[in-house]
């Protein structure tokens, strides 16, 4: 099962490539966009929130975009990098209009944990890095400038007999943005309701992000709750938060044949 989801993964890579070089070479104008952000966080939550490295981390989102197709690091570390994990998305969105769009996207993900490991009569702690492979499809539709709501279905594979096997969860996301605190400052909002099913384990979550900006900084103050409606997933929290302070910054680059 572990190579068929390989080979969907590269299936998808070379197409999502080829598409992005057919699209190009009928362009006289091509345009490329470098964005993300870089910050440092108090608990470092993983992309399904209800998980988190319990720890401080460095948490870094970059896209790297031309047309329809980007490709887009997602990586979680803590200070000493024995801990974490690292995502690298490659989207393409099938549908990139004003009020609707969808997405699809597939990654490698890797993650670093902590475990035991006993040779020759000595017990250590060491770092193993797990492996996974998932794919995601996301509809949305914006109303107006500052409102708009998706949907996220995220499925996720292990590739080694060990650790989580498979995972999907459906997110139901909303998005208000833009809203005016005065002059310069501005905050958006992100709630989101969440269902988790993993290895036969289930949980209803709330979570809600926050995020406080500057017009003319690129600092911005984020911070995250995770609220447990029910679940049985083992080691679940009940409640968790975080605060994110990030710099945040975008490129734009244009190239005319």
């Amino acid at each position: 099962m572990k190579h068929l989801y390989t080979i969907l993964f590269f299936l998808t890579l070379s197409i999502l490539f080829q598409t992005a070089n057919a699209q190009t070479a009928d362009s006289t104008k091509n345009i490329s966009t470098f964005s993300g952000s870089v910050g440092f966080t108090n608990n470092g939550f993983s992309i399904i929130p209800t998980f988190s490295l319990n720890h401080s981390a460095f948490v870094t989102n970059l896209s790297f975009r031309k047309k329809n197709f980007s490709f887009e690091p997602d990586i979680r570390l803590v200070p000493d990098a024995k801990n974490g994990g690292l995502i690298w998305w490659l989207r393409y969105r099938l549908v990139d209009n004003k009020k609707f769009g969808l997405r699809i996207g597939t990654h490698p993900a890797f993650t670093l944990i902590r475990r035991t490991d006993t040779e020759n009569g000595t017990t250590k702690e060491i770092t193993e890095m797990l492996r996974f492979l998932a794919f995601e499809v996301v509809p949305s539709y914006q109303f107006n400038k500052k409102f708009g709501v998706s949907a996220m279905y995220l499925q996720g594979n292990g590739l080694q007999k060990h650790g989580p096997q498979h995972t999907q969860v459906l997110f139901l996301n909303a998005g208000i943005t833009n809203i005016g605190l005065g002059k310069n400052l501005s905050f958006n909002l992100f709630p989101s309701i969440y269902f988790l099913y993993t290895d036969g384990h289930k949980g209803d979550y709330l979570t809600v992000t926050g995020a406080l900006l500057h017009k003319k900084l690129p600092f911005s103050l984020q911070s995250t709750i995770n609220q447990t409606f029910t679940s049985n997933v083992p080691g679940n929290k009940d409640f968790m938060w975080n605060v994110t302070l990030n710099y945040n910054f975008k490129k734009i680059y244009k190239k005319v044949n």
